[in-house]
């Protein structure tokens, strides 16, 4: 009996085994060959630079909601049939219309200045003429009491610190995020911060901010990092009277579109590989890295993938209004969510258009074998695996959230928030070989991944918070 028992567990075990194998991604040798080629091809291509040429000279800065967003969407269905995409179609994505009409700042009494600030997106206009409260950072000032700052402006001056994987935005977006409706909080009538960038430049970053419900919004705006060192040295030497007038505000709803491309998959049409970037862009300057680069990254890697007829559908999605709230990636999901299993994985260029240097992937252990092909595909241009390190960008976190696999192709961030939502952003800023690296990368990636022999773990969940880069 022991005996028919151990042969019993030990062909459980062989069966088991077998069906482990059979589970296990892998990709074929044929495909990671022509990845190598297409590797190349991309590399000596420069459709990436003329796609993100084309929208960011044609079209410009892409403020969400804008008459230019009505002709970045025309721009961008265009594009994607002027690349040969096999079906290109729009859906439609609402939400509050904010506008920019003007802004300005001063220093009032005896040292009386010009202040370069910029609105924040979100913000209600107002003019404010008040004394200026300065905190080093925002903890500072969630922990005044509440009431203290009734009459006067607040000031948060924390110096963002450059990182590869821009990893204190956690704090310098915090502010802009959470600091209005601190200082509403304590009684300010006003809300000033340094700007959330890396730079010395007297160009002022914008950026989305939200008021808690149930608080009155109040004037909230950027000063550039030069203005807002000088505000410092001001408010040091004593009580400094600043003017803050910002002619800004929601105006209705406005419904704008998510633009998809797809290349049709030869084998398995009905799974999705779905890679894109933002269309909006902020509006001081063309929107180059953020994320006119990612619409040309994406858009460039699937037409350069075509002529090897993948086996599965490779969708590009340009995404409608990340800047202001993730809109866009909010209504894919929305609508896609019960797809999930058929989104086979996802990645998303928006961190700028830097040197990609590392590759992660939220694939499980049975995919590992293809991860590792990936990589190794990928390592020639300079790419390094690095496990834990990535996570879904912008607009696909909230498709992973219920369950869809990614991948991360890590940009070099380094001086990305030099850049980041000023005036700066603009064409010249990018590198066109850095550029032609990003699309290879892309590519690979992309293809391989709808080559693959078995899935990278996308499976229908329950939302979860997405991680803060």
């Amino acid at each position: 009996m022991r005996f028919s028992l151990s042969i019993a567990a030990l062909a459980l075990s062989v069966a088991c085994s077998a069906a482990l194998a059979q589970q296990r991604t892998t990709i074929p040798a044929s495909a990671v060959a022509e990845a190598a080629k297409l590797r190349e091809k991309a590399l000596a291509s420069d459709l990436g630079w003329k796609i993100t040429e084309s929208l960011t000279t044609e079209v410009g800065p892409r403020l969400a909601g804008s008459e230019a967003d009505a002709r970045a969407v025309a721009w961008a269905v265009a594009k994607f049939k002027q690349l040969g995409y096999d079906k290109v179609w729009t859906e439609p994505v609402t939400f509050p219309k904010w506008v920019r009409r003007s802004e300005h700042g001063e220093v009032l009494g005896a040292h009386s200045q010009k202040l370069y600030l910029t609105a924040l997106g979100g913000s209600p206009g107002g003019t404010v003429e008040a004394e200026v409260v300065r905190f080093p950072d925002l903890a500072a000032l969630q922990a005044a009491p509440d009431g203290s700052l009734a009459g006067k402006i607040a000031f948060v001056d924390y110096q963002m610190k450059k990182a590869q994987d821009g990893s204190d935005y956690r704090n310098g977006g915090g502010i802009r995020g959470r600091g209005p409706s601190a200082a509403v909080r304590k009684g300010a009538v006003a809300f000033l911060m340094r700007s959330a960038g890396t730079e010395s430049h007297r160009t002022p970053h914008t950026g989305a901010t939200r008021f808690e419900e149930g608080l009155k919004p109040i004037p909230a705006a950027a000063l550039s990092i030069p203005d807002a060192d000088q505000l410092a040295r001001l408010v040091a030497l004593g009580p400094t009277q600043v003017r803050v007038a910002l002619d800004c505000g929601y105006d209705g709803e406005y419904t704008s579109q998510n633009v998809i491309g797809e290349i049709r998959g030869s084998k398995k049409p009905d799974e999705v590989v779905l890679i894109g970037g933002h269309l909006d862009s902020w509006d001081h300057g063309t929107g180059a890295i953020d994320d006119g680069a990612g619409v040309g990254i994406t858009m460039a890697a699937a037409a350069l993938i075509k002529p090897l007829k993948p086996a599965r559908t490779i969708r590009v999605v340009a995404f409608a209004n990340e800047e202001q709230g993730l809109f866009g990636g909010r209504a894919y999901a929305e609508k896609y969510f019960k797809d999930v299993e058929k989104h086979h994985i996802a990645a998303e260029s928006d961190f700028g258009a830097g040197r990609i240097y590392g590759f992660d992937s939220s694939a499980p252990d049975f995919a590992k074998p293809a991860i590792e092909q990936i990589a190794q595909a990928l390592a020639p241009l300079g790419i390094e695996r690095l496990p834990g390190k990535g996570d879904p960008e912008s607009d696909i976190g909230a498709l992973t959230a219920r369950g869809m696999a990614w991948g991360w192709l890590g940009h070099d961030g380094t001086d990305y928030f030099d850049l980041h939502h000023n005036a700066d952003d603009t064409l010249d800023k990018i590198d066109p070989k850095v550029l032609a690296q990003n699309v290879a990368a892309y590519a690979v990636f992309t293809y391989l991944s709808a080559q693959s022999d078995g899935g990278f773990g996308s499976a229908p969940k329950e939302a979860e918070p997405r991680r803060q880069r």
